[in-house]
């Protein structure tokens, strides 16, 4: 949406804003990408076309086209009032001496009316002024009523604004802290599974190398009792095969003729010495 505008600050919770360095580093980036950044469409156009000519008078119009024409501005005519006589080629003319007897009575009217003007002002001048102080002083107390009322509706917004951003911020410290602990965790399992991985490689290579490992050491038979008692203590040794029976008789015979052995040439080496 157009003039929308996302805001992911926390200013009442974040830190750091005071550190030395962080405004003027701030406000590099700024210069920085309002020097690189180059508007591809008129951001404005949502809005209404601005017009100048609103409030625009006929004699403003004409001042504006003056102004842009670069043509000086007219010097302020003194003319009327001046009191001069007919010209020299007019002393004659008796129209000539009537229009200067005009100018010089509506200079004499104008300064009657500027002396009634003094006059008036002497005399009610004083309580006008007062009047005038009063509308300027209500006026003021009306306004300092509505400043008041706006900045006591700011900070509502920014206590609100305070308020739900110190929840978020413990919202975040708990979210940031249970992120810490699982990261830990899964960096633990991590390094446990590279150990398994290490020590199933060195398995797999001791097997296809058919080495026995040092720590595993060989169990010896154990001999199988032929009798087997069930629970009603009868005899099932006869459901044992008669092969098996031959056959762990025959590795009890040669296991004892091995100890036999041993022990023959335990004593011819003593004899020797």
């Amino acid at each position: 949406m157009a003039g929308e505008v996302i805001v992911d600050a926390l200013p009442y919770i974040d830190q750091g804003y005071d550190d030395p360095g962080v405004r003027e580093s701030a406000l590099a980036m700024v210069e920085e990408e309002c020097r690189r950044y180059r508007p591809t469409k008129n951001y404005l156009e949502h809005m209404p076309h601005l017009s100048t000519s609103t409030f625009e008078t006929k004699l403003m119009a004409q001042e504006f086209e003056r102004i842009q024409n670069l043509i000086p501005m007219e010097t302020l005519s003194m003319k009327r009032y001046e009191l001069p006589p007919p010209s020299g080629s007019r002393l004659s003319e008796v129209s000539a001496w009537e229009e200067s007897i005009d100018n010089s009575k509506a200079q004499l009217e104008h300064q009657w009316v500027r002396a009634m003007n003094l006059e008036l002002m002497l005399d009610y001048g004083i309580e006008a002024w007062k009047a005038y102080l009063e509308v300027f002083v209500a006026m003021q107390a009306k306004a300092q009523g509505q400043l008041q009322e706006l900045k006591k509706e700011i900070q509502d917004v920014n206590w609100q604004r305070k308020q739900a951003q110190t929840k978020a911020g413990e919202r975040l410290r708990q979210l940031e802290a249970s992120w810490v602990l699982l990261v830990s965790k899964n960096y633990e399992i991590e390094q446990q599974c590279v150990e398994l991985e290490k020590q199933i490689h060195e398995l797999r290579k001791r097997i296809s190398e058919n080495e026995v490992p040092a720590d595993v050491e060989a169990e010896p038979p154990q001999q199988q009792n032929d009798h087997h008692i069930d629970d009603e203590g009868e005899d099932v040794s006869k459901n044992v095969p008669e092969e098996t029976v031959i056959e762990d008789s025959e590795n009890q015979n040669q296991y004892e003729k091995s100890d036999e052995n041993d022990v023959e040439m335990a004593t011819v080496e003593e004899k020797e010495q």
